[in-house]
């Protein structure tokens, strides 16, 4: 299981994360901007305040990401 070890919010709805195997990933988030909870990330500001908690990403208390799925849905940094 990959953890995550820095998260860095970037312009449109991307993530730039860095894995426990120093990999370098982005995520986009656009798709979950429409969906249950992550409906709150539509607001920059809230996008902006992710954070690292038990090697993943997460909003406040109430929005989360599994590391697996943040891995293998993201892309290679060329």
């Amino acid at each position: 299981m990959r953890e995550v070890t820095n998260v860095e919010p970037l312009e449109n709805y991307q993530l730039l994360l860095t894995f426990d195997n120093k990999e370098k990933k982005i995520k986009d988030m656009k798709p979950y901007l429409d969906k249950g909870v992550f409906k709150k990330l539509k607001d920059k500001e809230v996008f902006k305040k992710v954070k690292i908690s038990y090697g993943t990403i997460c909003w406040d208390d109430d929005i989360d990401m599994c590391p697996d799925t943040l891995y293998e849905t993201s892309s290679k940094v060329k």
